[in-house]
């Protein structure tokens, strides 16, 4: 029996590849704009301290010391201010991954709980390097649910207060999703 040439292979190797992949069509890109209330201090904080490495503890310089990993579930509303409308929450990790300077990593799942994309979401996984950037500093969003599965794209961070005493922050965001 004859080999076919390569050549008529590699085309069946394709036509064959070609056939399997679906049409994604017309992807949508959404930018959404909201803050984000990061509070480690007070009767009833959105961020709690999960576990911390042994032998660090907060200074008022540092008051998330290297290896401090937090559970949280942060408000997201339409302003800065706290008594702003509420558009969703974050629910998620972080930890503080930098050694000499506030760097965290997050795994984050942001849902929003008002307007056309209520109930869908997005993830970010990416490491946040606080201190870096005053002009912002950009995350990795790695999927969705709802309106926004498959979702990829980025956002922007910009610390809009951040109390260096018990790190409680708020955070602006600008995030741009690419998704079906």
């Amino acid at each position: 029996m004859r080999t076919p040439p390569a050549s008529l292979l590699l085309l069946a190797v394709l036509l064959g590849a070609a056939v399997s992949v679906q049409s994604a069509g017309k992807e949508k890109i959404t930018r959404l704009h909201f803050f984000l209330h990061d509070t480690l201090s007070g009767k009833d904080p959105s961020a709690v301290l999960v576990a911390r490495g042994e032998g660090r503890t907060p200074k008022a310089e540092d008051p998330v010391p290297f290896s401090s990993l937090f559970a949280t579930d942060d408000l997201m509303t339409e302003g800065p201010e706290p008594t702003s409308k509420v558009v969703g929450n974050a629910q998620g990790l972080y930890i503080s991954s930098g050694r000499g300077k506030l760097s965290l990593v997050l795994g984050m799942d942001y849902q929003l709980t008002e307007g056309p994309f209520n109930g869908s979401a997005f993830v970010v996984y990416s490491r946040n390097t606080v201190a870096t950037n005053p002009n912002g500093r950009e995350l990795a969003i790695v999927g969705g649910r709802g309106k926004f599965r498959m979702a990829r794209g980025f956002a922007v961070l910009r610390t809009h207060f951040l109390d260096p005493n018990n790190g409680d922050a708020i955070i602006e965001y600008n995030v741009t999703l690419h998704h079906p």
